[in-house]
């Protein structure tokens, strides 16, 4: 629900369809250098607990890598940077009585980004933007460069590489692309997935079509029962319409956990799920000034 350690989420799910991740312990400056020249520059370093994408960074040197490790407070994972540039969640349900699961969302993630006049600064260029106004951190080291380079004319620039609401991400539904063949393969990846039932797959992939035929993707994220269908946050949608979703989605949770009890597995105590809440609290407390 929430609070879980993605190196363990990363360990069920089958190496071939996950980049290259390994654990690296706060403060370990020696092993990640190691490591980090093994996956290769650049590469993607994000904390082993973690949401709303903090303290995800791309990391394109060892310099970068060193005052990353320097600032991370806890256990981070490095990661390989997969190169296909079509990024989806993908929520899929199955009932454990059920052999087979379905797919209720798919949200296509389009990156905060620029297109220049040949004139004009990046920075200038954001400022005409809403959303970069709202969720850009100008002053962050990550963006010292980019900011005062002049795109050419028509050239797309990528401010943000990470798919996240926080880094002004635009989120794209594309429910209607879901048919059997999409929800056969996501079915297949589930299956894979020791007691998976209810979450979104983080996707990158060449293309839907490819998706479907389960080539060329890789998992870079699962994210269970905190998750939300992202469709959701498509600038079309209503308030309304998102809050009859998450409902829905609600309820097909608690048919899931119904079911799970039916199996022999308890449900946590409420002493049990406070004490959880407050430990979540206090590491986000940790983390969320280093944004």
């Amino acid at each position: 629900m929430l609070g879980e350690k993605k190196s363990d989420i990363f360990r069920q799910i089958p190496s071939v369809y996950i980049p290259k991740t390994v654990l690296i312990k706060a403060g370990d400056s020696k092993t990640a250098r190691i490591e980090a020249a093994r996956i290769g520059y650049p590469l993607i370093a994000k904390p082993d607990i973690g949401e709303r994408g903090r303290l995800v960074e791309k990391i394109s040197d060892l310099k970068s890598l060193e005052k990353y490790v320097q600032k991370c407070p806890i256990n981070f994972l490095l990661q390989e940077l997969v190169a296909f540039q079509t990024e989806l969640g993908v929520f899929y349900i199955r009932l454990p009585h059920d052999n087979k699961g379905r797919v209720t969302s798919i949200v296509q993630k389009k990156y905060l980004s620029v297109v220049g006049d040949g004139r004009s600064t990046v920075e200038q260029l954001l400022q005409l933007n809403p959303r970069a106004q709202l969720q850009v951190n100008f002053k962050h080291d990550r963006l010292a460069t980019i900011l005062k380079t002049i795109p050419k004319e028509a050239q797309e620039v990528i401010i943000e590489p990470i798919g996240n609401h926080s880094r002004g991400t635009i989120f794209l539904d594309k429910t209607d692309e879901i048919d059997e063949k999409l929800v056969s393969a996501i079915d297949e990846l589930a299956h894979l997935i020791p007691e998976f039932y209810f979450g979104r797959f983080d996707i990158l992939c060449k293309s839907l079509n490819d998706l479907r035929q389960l080539e060329n993707f890789k998992i870079v994220e699962l994210n269970g029962a905190g998750s939300e269908p992202g469709h959701i946050y498509d600038p079309a949608f209503s308030l309304l319409e998102g809050y009859k979703v998450v409902l829905q989605h609600f309820r097909l949770l608690y048919s899931v956990s119904k079911q799970n009890k039916q199996r022999g597995f308890s449900y946590w105590s409420f002493r049990k799920g406070m004490d959880k809440l407050k430990t979540i609290k206090k590491h986000n407390q940790l983390i969320k000034p280093l944004i």
